[in-house]
């Protein structure tokens, strides 16, 4: 667990931030103004009508876009002061990622996808570490499969899986029930606030699934760019 990190910590924030991207009409407001805070250990649910500019929030939250004005923090990094390779690092040493579409790589078995961020890390035990999650995540007799072999569920078991594998500071999930049927999105529900628990990560999602909403701490809506509630 991440206990270096006391669970009344804020470790992301934003303050004012817009984004505003050029279209053949004009400027497009996508983000007006959003002003958060996010605690350690707290699991967070942005909604939003499609089009309202959560999905794009949650890029710059996790330094994946950058804003056009306004304030980002992730621990103790100004992601808004920094360039791509800066808050590239900054993702390496402190995130964690689950995407609907799952983007696991297609060349590499299931255990080597999830050994890849251990890796890249320089952790020598990274094959022991990636078993014991696929283990965690019901895939131990899966290690040796390729995507392509693997169910859409057991994909994204394998993504959260991958997530985990850093020990992430933040885990940021972008509709991560969004290409499974609904008895497949329960499972992986289940299993993402499970290890989120274990690993006293703080989660930020993006989600239309009202139930999986419910089950954070706390939801903030976006309407229009701006915070609703």
């Amino acid at each position: 667990m991440n206990s270096d990190l006391p669970m009344s910590r804020i470790v992301v924030s934003a303050e004012g931030v817009t984004k505003v991207v050029p279209t053949a009409a004009g400027q497009l407001v996508i983000l007006d103004g959003i002003d958060l805070e996010i605690n350690a250990g707290e699991s967070v649910a942005i909604v939003g009508a499609s089009g309202s500019g959560k999905t794009t929030l949650l890029g710059i939250l996790a330094g994946l876009d950058a804003a056009t004005d306004g304030a980002v923090r992730l621990v103790d990094a100004d992601l808004s002061q920094l360039d791509e390779e800066a808050r590239a690092l900054v993702r390496g040493q402190y995130m964690g990622f689950v995407f609907q579409s799952f983007q696991l790589l297609g060349s590499l078995t299931a255990l080597e996808n999830v050994m890849l961020p251990v890796e890249l890390r320089g952790d020598r035990m990274a094959a022991d570490q990636a078993r014991q999650l696929l283990t965690k995540v019901g895939l131990q007799e899966r290690v040796d499969h390729y995507p392509r072999q693997l169910s859409g569920g057991e994909q994204q078991r394998v993504a959260i899986a991958r997530a985990f594998a850093s020990n992430p500071k933040v885990l940021f999930a972008d509709e991560p029930t969004g290409n499974l049927d609904t008895q497949t999105g329960e499972v992986i529900c289940q299993l993402l606030f499970e290890l989120n628990q274990e690993f006293g990560t703080t989660l930020i999602l993006v989600t239309h699934d009202q139930g999986l909403a419910e089950r954070c701490d706390r939801t903030i809506a976006i309407a229009g760019g701006k915070v609703a509630s």
